[in-house]
C-alpha cells in the first residue's frame, strides 16, 4: 500500500534546502542535549523516517532518553514518531523494545494531565498492532469516566477502533457504549458515542433515538447531523421504517444549524417524494440560500434546487415557490443572481408569470438608482433579457415591460441598450398590438440616445415600423433636431469663425409644417428661426456621431428616410406636400454627403457610406414600385425569417431538454410497489452518502463509453521498452482537479532491485505532491506505485522522469530508467459551453492570444467540422440552419469552457477549392483565441493533431 493510499493522518511540513545531519550527530543530540535540543533532534529524526530513511539505531536511544521526560511539546513529538516509525522485524514479529513504549503509553493514559490523556487515546486509534493494544486495554476503558470531556471522546474514538480493527480485544463495546451514550452529557462525546454505534450496532442507535426522538431538537447540531445520517442509512436499507422517523427530519428542518437543516433537506428528498415534502425541503433550501453569507454555499444550496426541478413531478410543487426563489436576488453576486434569473424562468408559467415581470420590474428600477457598482451594468443585462424571454413566451406580458425598459435606451451602459433595443425589435415584429406604443415611447427617448449603437438601432425600428403620417413627421422633427442646423458645413464653418452663438446654433421647425408652403430648399431657412432653439451645452447627438467620423449612421439615417419617405408619398395624397417630404429627406442626406467629403469629421466618410446615401437619393428621385417593396416590405421580411428561425431553435432546445428529463416507461416493463419490494432490492440504489464521501475523495465512477476503445486500456501509457531491465506502464487517471498515476514496475531481471524509487517531475501548470515511497523487488516480481499530480490551469502538461535501483550484492553506483513523457490531455479539462453572440464578439476582441492553424486531408466542409468539434469537445454556436446547403464555403463560431472558469473560442473559415477537383481536400484556417496562451496553444496543438484524418 502506497502513502498515497494509506489514511494520512499527520501532515508534516518539510524544508528541503536543509542537509539532512548524521546519525551520530542525532545520537548525541538526543542523549546529551536540553530539551530544547532534544526536540529539535526528535523532529529532525521524524522528517528523515518519513523520506524513507530507516535509523533502526536510534529507537532504544529514544526510549531511554527521549521517554522518560514529561515535556508536553517532546510527549506530542513522541506520539508522531510513534505512528510513523517501524514496530516489526522483516519477519513480522513486534520488536522486543515495543514492549517498553507500550508501558510507558499505559503510564500516560493514567496521567493527570488531561491533554496528555486525550493525545494517547488519540495516538492509539491509529496503531495497528494488537500486541501493543492489548495489555493498555483496562487503562483505556477506565478514561470512559474521566471527568473531562476532551479525554472522554477520545477515549470513545480509541474504542470504537479497536473494536472495528480487533474486535477480540473488547468484544463488549457497543454495550459499553451504549449505556455510556444513556448517561452522558457532553455534546461531542454523544456525537462519538452515537457514530460508533451507528457502525458498530445499528440497533443499539435506533434503540437510543427512539428513547430521545422527541428531543433531537435540543440536541446539539453535531449530534443532529449524525442523526440524519442514521435515519437516512436505515430507511435506505429498510423502507418501511420511513414513517416511523418521517417526523423527525421534518423537525431537523428547523434546527438552528444551517448544516444540519441542509442535510436534512437532502435526506426528506431522498425519502420522500410527496408534494408537502418536496415544498418543505424547498422552501429550507431557499432559507438557507438568503441566511448564509458565503457565496460557495448559495451557489451549491442553487445546485440543489435546480436538481429538485429536474424531476418532473417536483417542478409543479417549485412552481409555487417562484416568488420565494426571487428572494434570493437580494445577494449582490452575479453569478448567484444569475443561476437564481435562470431558474425562475424554467418555473414560470401563466399561474405566476404576473408576479414575475412585477419583481423583475422592481429590480431593473433599482438597478438605475444604485451608484455604479462593476456588476450592475452586468446584472441589468440579465434582467433585461429575463425580460425579454417571458414578454416573448407570454406575449400578454409585454406591454407592462416595454415601457419600463425602453427608459433603458438611453442608458450609458451599451450592452444593456442593446438588449433591450434587441427586445424591442423582436416585440414590434411580433405583436402588432404594440407598435403604437412602442414606436410612441422609442420617439420620447430618441433624442437621449448616447450610444451610436443604439441609435443606429432605434433608427431602423422607427423608420420600418412608422406606419401613421403623424409618426412620420414626428420621425423627421426628431431627425432634424438631432441633426440641428442645416447645412451642416456652412454652420459649423460660421460657428468657428465665430458669427453664431451658441443659443442660435441648433433649431427645429415644428412637427406639424416640416417644410415652407413653396417646397423649395431656397426657403429653407424660414425653418431655423421658426422655434426659437433649445440652450445645449453640447452638439446634438447625430451632428456629435457625423462630426466624430462616424458615417455609418448617416447611412443608415438615409435608409430610414427613404423608407419613410416612400411610405409618406403611399399616405398623402396631395403632390405638393409629397415633393416636399421628398425634398427635405434629399437635402438632409446631401448635406451629410456634403459634410463627409468636407475636412471637418474627424475622418471622412468611407466609400461604402457615399454609396448607400447616393443610392437613396436615386430610389427617392426616381420612386420606381420595385425600389418601394424592396425598402418597405423585404426588409421586414428577412427580420421575420430571422426572428422565426432563432424561436424555432429555442423550441428545439427546449423540447430535447424536456425529452432528457422526461421518464420513458415502456409497455412492458414492470412496476415496482414499494411495499412489495424485498430489502436487497431496495439497498440496491444508490446511497447519497457513500456517494458525497466518493466525490470528495477523486474516487467517482464516471460511466465508461460503450465504445470499447474508451476503456481503461486507452489511457494506459508505456513508459519503458519491453528489453529495459525494469518494464513499466502507467494508467493516467483524470479527476478534474488532479491526476492519479497508477504506475505497473516489473522487474524483469533474475536480481533483487532494492530502493526501487519512482522518480517524477513535471512541465506545465501541474504540482506534484508527493514523493512515492522506495521499494523492494523480488527476482521477476511485480508492484503498483500511485503517485498525485495537482492541476491548476488548462494547459498541455507533461510528466518525466526515471526509475532509479540498486542491485542486491552488486558494488556499482544506483542504476537508472528513462521513462518516456506522458502528455496530459487538455480534453478531459474542456467541456462544452454556449454564449450569446455578443458575448463571443465581446469576448473575442478581449483576448489577447490567438492561435491560427490548418492543415488536413478531409474533403468534405460540414465533414471537417464534425470531426473538429468531437476531437475538441467544444460547442457550434452557429445555427445548423446557416450551415446547412452547400456553397463551397463554410464559417462558424465554436465555444468551450475549461473546469477552471476560462474560455475557449475558435472561428472556422474553410472553402472547397472547386477549382482543384473534388477530391481536393478543405483550405481554410481555423482562429484560436483564449485569455491564457497555454490554452490557446494547447487547443492549437490538439486540433492539428486531430486534422488528419487516419484511414482505418
Amino acid at each position: 500500500m502506497t502513502a498515497a493510499e494509506n489514511v494520512c493522518y499527520t501532515l508534516i511540513n518539510v524544508p528541503m534546502d536543509s542537509e539532512p545531519p548524521s546519525e551520530i550527530s542525532l545520537k548525541n543530540d538526543l542523549e546529551k542535549g536540553d530539551v530544547k535540543l532534544k526536540t529539535e533532534a526528535l523532529k529532525k529524526v521524524i522528517i528523515m523516517i518519513l523520506n524513507g530513511e530507516k535509523l533502526p539505531g536510534l529507537l532504544m536511544t529514544i526510549i531511554r532518553f527521549v521517554l522518560p521526560l514529561q515535556d508536553h511539546t517532546i510527549k506530542k513529538l513522541l506520539l508522531v514518531f510513534w505512528e510513523i516509525v517501524p514496530k516489526t522485524t522483516p519477519d513480522g514479529r513486534l520488536l522486543q523494545e515495543m514492549i517498553l513504549v507500550c508501558d510507558a503509553y499505559r503510564k500516560d493514559l493514567q496521567h493527570p494531565n488531561e491533554f496528555i490523556r486525550g493525545s494517547t487515546l488519540r495516538f492509539l486509534c491509529k496503531l495497528k498492532e494488537a500486541e501493543l493494544l492489548e495489555p493498555l486495554m483496562p487503562a483505556i476503558r477506565a478514561c470512559l469516566e474521566h471527568r473531562h470531556s476532551y479525554v472522554r471522546r477520545n477515549a470513545v474514538l480509541a474504542i470504537y477502533t479497536i473494536y472495528r480493527n480487533f474486535e477480540h480485544l473488547i468484544p463488549d463495546a457497543p454495550e459499553l457504549i451504549h449505556d455510556f451514550l444513556v448517561n452522558e452529557k457532553d455534546a461531542s462525546c454523544k456525537r462519538n458515542a452515537f457514530m460508533m454505534l451507528i457502525h458498530a450496532d445499528q440497533d443499539r442507535a435506533l434503540d437510543y433515538l427512539s428513547t430521545c426522538i422527541d428531543q433531537v431538537q435540543t440536541f446539539g447540531d453535531i449530534l443532529q447531523l449524525v442523526i440524519v445520517e442514521l435515519i437516512y442509512k436505515v430507511c435506505h436499507a429498510n423502507p418501511s421504517e420511513r414513517a416511523r422517523f418521517i417526523r423527525c427530519i421534518y423537525n431537523l428542518l428547523q434546527s438552528s444549524s444551517p448544516a444540519v437543516k441542509y442535510e436534512a433537506a437532502g435526506t426528506l428528498v431522498t425519502l420522500s417524494s410527496a408534494p408537502t415534502a418536496i415544498k418543505a425541503a424547498a422552501q429550507c433550501y431557499i432559507d438557507l440560500i438568503i441566511k448564509e453569507s458565503d457565496n460557495n454555499v448559495k451557489l451549491i444550496v442553487l445546485d440543489r434546487l435546480i436538481e429538485l426541478k429536474e424531476h418532473p413531478s417536483h417542478e409543479r410543487v417549485l412552481q409555487d415557490l417562484v416568488m420565494d426563489i426571487l428572494r434570493v436576488l437580494s445577494t449582490p453576486d452575479l453569478e448567484v443572481r444569475k443561476k437564481t434569473l435562470q431558474l425562475a424562468l424554467d418555473l414560470v408559467s401563466s399561474r405566476n408569470v404576473e408576479e414575475l415581470v412585477i419583481v423583475l420590474k422592481k429590480e431593473v428600477i433599482k438597478t438605475n438608482n444604485v451608484t455604479e457598482h462593476e456588476d450592475t451594468d452586468k446584472y441589468r443585462q440579465l434582467l433585461v433579457r429575463t425580460l425579454h424571454s417571458c414578454s416573448v413566451r407570454f406575449p400578454d406580458m409585454a406591454a407592462n415591460v416595454i415601457p419600463v425598459l425602453m427608459e433603458f435606451l438611453s442608458d450609458n451602459n451599451e450592452a444593456a441598450a442593446a438588449d433591450v433595443l434587441e427586445f424591442v425589435r423582436e416585440a414590434i415584429q411580433r405583436f402588432d398590438n404594440l407598435r403604437p406604443l412602442i414606436v410612441e415611447k422609442m420617439l420620447e427617448v430618441f433624442h437621449a440616445i448616447k450610444s451610436v449603437k443604439i441609435y443606429r438601432g432605434a433608427l431602423w425600428i422607427l423608420g420600418e415600423y412608422c406606419s401613421t403620417k403623424e409618426d412620420i413627421q414626428s420621425v423627421m422633427t426628431e431627425v432634424r433636431r438631432s441633426l440641428g442646423e442645416i447645412p451642416i458645413v456652412e454652420s459649423e464653418i460660421r460657428k468657428e469663425a465665430g458669427e453664431l452663438k451658441p443659443e442660435e446654433e441648433v433649431s427645429v421647425g415644428p412637427a406639424q409644417k416640416l417644410v415652407t408652403e413653396m417646397g423649395t430648399y431656397a426657403t429653407q431657412s424660414a425653418l431655423s428661426s421658426s422655434r426659437p432653439a433649445k440652450k445645449e451645452e453640447d452638439r446634438p447627438p447625430l451632428r456629435g456621431f457625423l462630426l466624430d467620423g462616424d458615417f455609418f449612421v448617416a447611412a443608415s439615417l438615409a435608409t430610414t428616410l427613404t423608407k419613410i419617405a416612400l411610405r409618406y408619398v403611399s399616405l398623402v395624397q396631395e403632390k405638393k406636400k409629397q415633393n416636399s417630404f421628398i425634398a427635405e429627406a434629399m437635402l438632409l442626406m446631401a448635406t451629410i454627403l456634403h459634410l463627409g467629403k468636407s475636412s471637418l469629421p474627424k475622418k471622412p466618410i468611407t466609400d461604402d457610406d457615399v454609396d448607400r446615401i447616393s443610392l437613396c437619393l436615386k430610389v427617392l428621385s426616381e420612386c420606381s414600385p420595385l425600389m418601394n417593396d424592396i425598402f418597405n416590405k423585404e426588409c421586414r421580411q428577412s427580420l421575420s425569417h430571422m426572428l422565426s428561425a432563432k424561436l424555432e431553435e429555442e423550441k428545439l432546445s427546449q423540447k430535447k431538454e424536456s425529452e432528457k428529463r422526461s421518464v420513458t416507461v415502456q409497455p412492458d416493463d414492470p412496476i415496482s410497489f414499494m411495499q412489495l419490494t424485498a430489502k436487497n432490492e431496495m439497498s440496491s440504489k444508490e446511497d447519497q452518502f457513500q456517494l458525497s464521501l466518493l466525490a470528495a475523495m477523486g474516487n467517482t465512477q464516471r460511466k465508461e463509453a460503450a465504445d470499447p476503445l474508451a476503456s481503461k486500456l486507452n489511457k494506459v501509457t508505456q513508459l519503458t521498452g519491453f528489453s529495459d531491465p525494469v518494464y513499466a506502464e502507467a494508467y493516467v487517471h483524470v479527476n478534474q482537479y488532479d491526476i492519479v498515476l497508477d504506475v505497473l514496475v516489473v522487474n524483469q531481471t533474475s536480481d533483487t532491485l532494492q530502493n526501487c524509487t519512482l522518480e517524477l517531475a513535471t512541465l506545465g501548470d501541474l504540482k506534484l505532491v508527493e514523493k512515492p515511497s522506495p521499494l523492494t523487488l523480488a527476482p521477476h516480481d511485480f508492484a503498483n506505485i500511485k503517485a498525485n499530480v495537482k492541476v491548476a490551469s488548462t494547459e498541455n502538461g507533461i510528466i518525466f522522469g526515471n526509475i532509479v535501483y540498486d542491485v542486491s550484492g552488486a558494488a556499482s553506483d544506483r542504476n537508472c530508467v528513462v521513462l518516456s513523457d506522458i502528455h496530459i490531455d487538455i480534453m478531459d479539462y474542456i467541456q462544452p459551453a454556449s454564449c450569446t453572440d455578443a458575448e463571443f464578439r465581446q469576448m473575442w476582441a478581449e483576448f489577447e492570444w490567438e492561435n491560427k492553424v490548418m492543415n488536413t486531408n478531409i474533403i468534405d466542409l460540414n465533414e471537417y467540422l464534425q470531426h473538429i468539434l468531437k476531437s475538441t469537445n467544444m460547442k457550434c454556436l452557429t445555427p445548423e440552419k446557416a450551415l446547412s446547403g452547400y456553397c463551397g464555403f463554410m464559417a462558424a463560431n465554436l465555444y468551450a469552457r475549461s473546469i477552471f472558469g476560462e474560455d475557449a473560442l475558435a472561428n472556422v473559415s474553410i472553402e472547397k477549392p472547386i477549382h482543384l477537383g473534388p477530391e481536393a481536400p478543405v483550405t481554410g484556417h481555423i482562429r484560436i483565441r483564449a485569455k491564457s496562451q497555454g490554452m490557446a496553444l494547447s487547443l492549437g496543438d490538439k486540433i492539428n493533431l486531430s486534422q488528419k484524418k487516419t484511414s482505418l
